[in-house]
């Protein structure tokens, strides 16, 4: 997935003649806090609400300072790209240009959330398993090795370390919902179970069954 595939289909850059407050309506409107600025076919910059609260907001955005210039990622910049400059910047939006530096569109944060949640590593049924170990004892291989020795599969994983650690958790979806066979194969190799969840329906069976067990024991 890149960037010009996931294009917002609704919100509109703003122009320099423009005002402040028409600015700080469409921000209300599409519930974003950054739209950029587009004369005829060029990206101008990005302006902000905090640029918009120290001027005058009834001023066209045109004779703003902006706090960010130009941010903005090429048309076939990958998602994790655009993720990347997103945070970094804090943006609520992300403009996108193709190599004639020609504004084609923007993402919203909206756009990306929308995108992940309909990904297959979130919609296929399965469960959850964090684990935490060092940077250099990290081997995808050798963890995908055990959980496919119970007949499971890697559906994704996610890596999240701190700069000054050498710790790491290593975030793997399965497509078990119950996993605790899988949890003991990786606790019998030393893997430290940081975490684990599963899909409702497996609690819900678990808690039904104790249930019926527990009412079997008061009838007796």
């Amino acid at each position: 997935m890149v960037a010009k595939e996931l294009l917002s289909q609704v919100v509109m850059p703003l122009r320099t003649s423009d005002t402040g407050r028409d600015a700080l309506n469409y921000m209300y409107i599409f519930h974003v806090r950054h739209l950029p600025i587009v004369n005829n076919e060029q990206l101008l910059g990005l302006v902000t609400e905090d640029d918009i609260m120290a001027n005058d907001v009834d001023e066209p955005i045109g004779s703003y300072n902006l706090s960010l210039s130009r941010p903005y990622v090429m048309e076939d910049a990958h998602l994790y790209d655009v993720v990347k400059m997103t945070a970094d910047f804090k943006m609520t939006i992300i403009p996108v240009v193709d190599y004639d530096d020609n504004y084609l569109g923007l993402i919203t944060q909206d756009d990306l959330i929308h995108y992940f949640g309909n990904v297959g590593a979130f919609t296929e049924p399965g469960g959850v398993i964090v684990l935490e170990m060092g940077k250099h004892d990290y081997s995808l291989a050798d963890i995908s090795r055990i959980i496919e020795s119970e007949n499971a599969t890697v559906l994704s994983t996610f890596v999240t370390s701190k700069a000054d650690s050498m710790r790491m958790n290593v975030t793997i979806k399965v497509n078990k919902k119950d996993i605790r066979r899988i949890i003991a194969s990786l606790e019998r190799f030393e893997y430290d179970i940081k975490a684990s969840y599963q899909e409702d329906e497996y609690f819900d069976d678990t808690l039904r069954d104790r249930y019926d067990a527990l009412m079997a024991y008061l009838n007796v």
